[in-house]
């Protein structure tokens, strides 16, 4: 009975841990991250020397794109590197020693979103390198209301996870700033 007793104990315990392991905390890394398509892009797709099948498509919100031969690919979440070679592995039946590039036209995918107690929430494009300092100014800046060493910063890049941050330690002298990526959402409570 007590051995019985102690598995039950055990499990209960393993239950009410896992139920409270649901968030993960995230370590920052600021490393600069290839510039990876996105839902909404436009892209240039060249075939050397085949004007047509060279040509100008939008990254649908699903994520493909439609090229003639090829037919439908998933575009975003890829670098235009990788892109080229799905084309050119798809192209080989068709075209002989096919070269594809693919550069991006038009950035329109990258954007945080900042929301809490900050004066003007939303939706911010993302331009470059972009810090979570900056993007609370892009905001104006934090409301009276606003608790500021409780900032988190919600990454969804696969990882998934939070970033607790204090704004008393982004300021500080030996403070490290958050460099946001495509997708992040920042809750200033």
């Amino acid at each position: 009975m007590g051995m019985r007793r102690t598995g039950f104990w055990t499990v209960m315990g393993m239950l009410l841990l896992s139920g409270c392991a649901h968030q993960q905390t995230l370590k920052v890394d600021n490393a600069e991250q290839p510039y990876r398509i996105g839902r909404e892009d436009v892209l240039d797709v060249s075939v050397w020397r085949d004007q047509e099948l060279s040509r100008t498509v939008p990254v649908r919100p699903d994520g493909f794109i439609s090229i003639p031969m090829v037919g439908e690919i998933q575009a975003a979440g890829k670098t235009p590197t990788e892109l080229a070679e799905t084309l050119k592995s798809g192209l080989q039946a068709y075209v002989q020693e096919p070269r594809v590039t693919v550069i991006v036209r038009e950035v329109n995918s990258s954007r945080v979103f900042v929301t809490g107690e900050v004066a003007h929430p939303g939706a911010y494009p993302l331009r470059g390198r972009v810090s979570l300092l900056q993007a609370i100014a892009l905001a104006g800046g934090f409301t009276d209301f606003a608790n500021s060493d409780g900032i988190v910063v919600i990454r969804t890049d696969g990882k998934g996870g939070q970033i607790p941050v204090r704004y008393s330690d982004l300021v500080s002298p030996d403070g490290e700033n958050v460099i946001l990526r495509p997708g992040d959402t920042v809750v200033v409570p």
